[in-house]
């Protein structure tokens, strides 16, 4: 099978890529750096050439509301437009569990446009519903930090290894598209400031997590079970201590 990874170079895209090629499937690790561009359309129609599958896993370069809301747009409408001239079978898109109730942030608000395009785009399609990564949670830390203190919500979040974000992603690749959502968590259920506090505590770093509920999340006020997914997810096989022990996890 010939599968295109856009975002191919990033922490789940490369991944991904290794993982499908270990499965023996032609994979073209797709990005700006190796000349497709999905903003500008540049090199997509010769990378989609003959293609089977494609799974996108590119993020928006920058965070800022609007930057966002044109990055999944654009890259939306390019990306499917190119696939259907290709007569691609399956597009797989990497999402975010609880996007849908998301929308007061400007970031999900992308993603809900981009999941929107994805729907009405014509061509099967699987679009998987992630929670966190373990690999974000130093960033949420700096991210909410105000000297030594950081600030975040006490809602539940239950956090997944990359490696199994990226075994998950290929499962799904390679089975029939599901014209629906597929939700992937880790194995284990925790409140986002006691986890940060636990991920601090292990990684030696002396700053202090405080609960508060009005701390925002990308924006967005959360509810307890606003980053949970809902009752029969795919379950990772790595929870946080076993993630952390890994030689590459990082600190």
């Amino acid at each position: 099978m010939k599968i295109v990874v856009i975002g191919g170079t990033g922490l789940i895209g490369s991944k991904l890529a290794a993982n499908l090629r270990n499965r023996g499937h032609e994979v073209n690790a797709a990005s700006p750096a190796s000349g497709v561009n999905t903003i500008t359309g540049e090199g997509l129609d010769e990378a989609l050439r003959d293609t089977d599958v494609v799974v996108d896993v590119a993020n928006s370069p920058s965070f800022e509301d609007q930057a966002v809301l044109d990055f999944f747009q654009t890259s939306g409408r390019n990306l499917l437009a190119a696939e259907k001239r290709a007569g691609v079978h399956h597009h797989v898109a990497l999402s975010v569990v609880g996007t849908d109730r998301l929308a007061e942030s400007g970031y999900f608000r992308g993603k809900i446009a981009q999941e929107k395009l994805i729907r009405e785009s014509g061509i099967p399609y699987t679009i998987v519903h992630s929670t966190q990564f373990f690999e974000f949670l130093g960033g949420i830390a700096q991210s909410a930090a105000v000297g030594n203190v950081v600030r975040l919500s006490p809602a539940y979040v239950q956090p997944i290894a990359s490696d199994d974000v990226a075994a998950a992603m290929a499962d799904c690749v390679l089975g029939a598209p599901v014209n629906g959502v597929v939700e992937i968590a880790g194995p284990e259920r925790a409140r986002l400031a006691e986890l940060v506090q636990r991920y601090l505590l292990r990684s030696h770093d002396p700053r202090i997590v405080e609960m508060d509920r009005e701390a925002r999340y990308f924006g967005a006020i959360l509810q307890d079970d606003t980053l949970l997914p809902d009752d029969s997810p795919r379950i990772g096989a790595l929870d946080f201590d076993a993630w952390f022990a890994l030689p590459k996890a990082p600190r």
